[in-house]
């Protein structure tokens, strides 16, 4: 009460000292005046905003087994995205303590059956079995409202164990037999959903895959994570990121290149390019080999 009585005790000496210059110097004095009240407005900020973005530059990490304690120390990379569900808060904290990173690697467009939250789909967002991992099925991404307590769910535990951001796996389902038909404008629609649920919750989300979407919403994901694309000649498809100043962390695999045909054929294009691209066994264990 005491400032409020303070703050209109000086209006009040503000508006006599007003009345009393000249008309020109009256007219300055109100416009000065104004422009300071603008200065000294405080501007909203969006907490949106507010959550970590990889960028052009940063090295990555990726390791979908289990993760000891113990390997923390080993690890000296800006970002590693490790598997959400077997993630404990502690190993989360361990590698922030390090000045490291941590993406949480999720299923969005998959039921891993293995998983702990299958109760929270109905079965009729739940279709055929993906032939290259018999333990997933496919999901109707179109159907958002029935898929929303597994989403959210999932990223509230990972927003929980302290996670930076999301790794959203298989959101190009679009070219399966799901049994839902989906196409790629349903596909995208899903994308800016998930897209919207991550950054409300301070989360990145990357896009994983799936170059078709890249010109529809490069603008809205944070980073790109690719595979094999250098193996298939498309690396370019994902260069519209690194002109958004977004980071493409680009993996390539043992079983199609050797350590000598990565180092050739991939490490001076990656640099050209401005990716980060690493070389890794198919089941993303410690082994990593990175461009020198």
């Amino acid at each position: 009460m005491r400032n409020k009585v303070a703050h209109i005790s000086k209006l009040v000496v503000m508006a006599k000292t007003i009345q009393q210059m000249p008309i020109m110097r009256k007219y300055l004095f109100i416009i000065t005046l104004t422009t300071c009240f603008s200065c000294t407005k405080e501007q909203p900020t969006s907490p949106a905003d507010n959550y970590y973005k990889p960028k052009i530059g940063d090295s990555f990490e990726w390791r979908l087994d289990s993760i000891g304690l113990n390997e923390v120390s080993t690890y000296s990379c800006t970002t590693i995205d490790i598997d959400a569900f077997s993630a404990t808060k502690e190993l989360v904290d361990a590698f922030h303590a390090r000045g490291i990173k941590v993406i949480a690697y999720i299923s969005v467009g998959t039921l891993e059956t293995y998983r702990p939250d299958a109760n929270l789909l109905p079965t009729e967002v739940v279709g055929n079995i993906y032939p290259a991992w018999p333990d997933e099925r496919f999901l109707d991404i179109r159907q958002i409202e029935k898929l929303k307590p597994f989403i959210t769910s999932r990223f509230d535990m990972i927003k929980s164990k302290g996670f930076d951001g999301i790794e959203p796996d298989n959101i190009d389902i679009y070219g399966e037999v799901t049994d839902f038909n989906l196409t790629l404008n349903e596909t995208k629609l899903f994308c800016e959903w998930i897209i919207e649920e991550a950054h409300s919750r301070g989360l990145c989300i990357g896009q994983k895959n799936t170059e078709e979407l890249v010109p529809l919403l490069y603008k809205k994901f944070d980073w790109a994570l690719t595979e094999n694309v250098f193996h298939q000649n498309t690396q370019n498809d994902y260069s519209i990121y690194i002109s958004a100043g977004k980071p493409v962390f680009s993996a390539e695999y043992t079983d199609d290149m050797d350590i000598s045909h990565f180092n050739t054929f991939v490490c001076n294009k990656a640099i050209q390019l401005k990716y980060f691209a690493f070389l890794k066994h198919r089941d993303l264990t410690q082994w990593t080999y990175e461009c020198n």
